[in-house]
């Protein structure tokens, strides 16, 4: 039988003191260095929460994934995906938020945790605009705080370095044909993906 810990006395127990930096890092807003951090970072994981749980979201650009509207203010565009709208339910229920931000190459990760609120502005749409497409929404953040991660977790994982970590892995074709016991086409589904891809990123 497995014991859990089960109060906060108990966990503290097994750790030490926090080292003075990993608490003075945390700020409210952008400092000039954490600005320049966010800004070069093309991908984020948004993670919510709702009544139904958590949910954890992959957001990527092909440049800045979020605008910088001032020192304590984010802007998401929310880019067409698969018409679940699972993160934007949880915002509009609950509106705590964080991000994970990631460079490739880096092993730091720059951490935001806020709340958000979401806007269909035209002139914030806009100003994400795509060759005349543009997102039906933006998530708008404000900060609570903001710090970067240690890099101990990607050194580990050898992220950025392991090279060809893919190869073997099931698609997405041949995960839906998994689960449906051979009644999804998945190898349609793959081969169409790449064309299907170019013309519904935006």
């Amino acid at each position: 039988m497995m014991d859990f810990l089960n109060t906060v006395e108990d966990l503290e127990a097994l750790y030490g003191t926090p080292v003075e930096m990993s608490v003075r890092k945390v700020t409210d807003h952008l400092t000039s260095a954490y600005r320049t951090w966010i800004e070069a970072s093309r991908f984020c994981v948004l993670t919510t929460v709702g009544p139904e749980g958590t949910d954890g979201s992959p957001r990527g650009d092909d440049g800045s994934v979020v605008a910088i509207l001032d020192p304590q203010t984010l802007a998401l565009p929310d880019w067409r995906g698969n018409e679940r709208i699972d993160s934007l339910r949880n915002i509009v229920r609950d509106s705590r938020v964080s991000l994970m931000f990631m460079v490739p190459g880096s092993n730091n990760v720059m951490r935001v945790n806020g709340d958000a609120r979401l806007t269909a502005d035209a002139d914030l749409r806009a100003r994400f605009d795509k060759g005349g497409k543009q997102p039906r929404v933006v998530i708008v953040i404000r900060i609570h705080e903001v710090y970067p991660q240690c890099a101990r977790a990607i050194v580990r994982s050898g992220l950025w370095s392991s090279g060809g970590d893919t190869v073997g892995l099931p698609t997405i074709g041949e995960m839906m044909t998994d689960l449906t016991s051979g009644a999804f086409d998945g190898e349609t589904y793959d081969k169409e993906w790449p064309e299907r891809a170019k013309s519904t990123l935006w």
